[in-house]
């Protein structure tokens, strides 16, 4: 099979790269090995090798990575149909552990390079390299540029979006958000308390909320 570097630019088409990381992805799902994890067990460690490729089942991932000084920062969250645990210098620089019951889908990057061919397999590679670079824009962004009240409102928000959904139940607890958010958890439980007591959310209990002014949300997050 021709190589990734051998292919001529206007075979990658937009639409090369989806059919050959569709392909990729279909033979990952058919050789992966589903393997199920516990709330907080840990899926692979920090600064291991990253000769596996994950995708989640079911379920929600967290990754993160500890400082030397004790502190966590938590780099994403992963759901159903995310890949995750790819690295362009073969080294998790993050460790990723479960943040509820789920289910992974797990497989030897070289078993399905051999299975898919280099091109599709590179092509897949890209397409998860590609969003991982989306998040940590938006990420860098949230942490850089945005007070407290916009980083949890954006955090809601985006939950919502993935979910489509007005009713969203949150896997992960406040310490969780605050370690994303690069806030404390005493702040992030005063900007929930805030958007509830404004009524821009609606909170049914601890974990399960609900978008009651969109609008107000949308233009916090923004």
């Amino acid at each position: 099979m021709t190589s990734i570097q051998a292919v001529r630019p206007s075979a990658l088409a937009p639409i090369t790269w989806a059919a050959a990381s569709t392909e990729a992805a279909d033979l990952m799902a058919q050789m992966g090995v589903r393997t199920r994890f516990a709330k907080d067990e840990e899926i692979y460690g920090q600064d291991e090798d990253a000769d596996l490729i994950y995708r989640v089942v079911s379920g929600s991932v967290r990754t993160s990575r500890l400082l030397a000084d004790g502190r966590r920062q938590i780099g994403g969250f992963y759901e159903a149909g995310d890949m995750f645990g790819t690295e362009a210098s073969g080294v998790h620089r993050y460790s990723a552990e479960a943040v509820s019951d789920c289910e992974i889908l797990v497989l030897k990057a070289a078993a399905l390079r051999a299975a898919a061919g280099e091109e599709a397999f590179q092509r897949l590679v890209w397409t998860a390299t590609s969003a991982e670079l989306d998040r940590t824009q938006e990420h860098l962004l949230l942490l850089g540029r945005k007070t407290a009240c916009e980083r949890v409102a954006s955090f809601l928000m985006g939950l919502a979006e993935r979910r489509r959904s007005e009713a969203v139940s949150l896997p992960m607890g406040r310490q969780d958000m605050a370690d994303y958010l690069g806030l404390t958890i005493e702040t992030v439980s005063r900007m929930l308390t805030q958007l509830q007591s404004t009524l821009v959310v609606e909170f049914v209990n601890a974990r399960d909320f609900r978008i009651a002014n969109r609008m107000a949300l949308a233009r916090l997050a923004e």
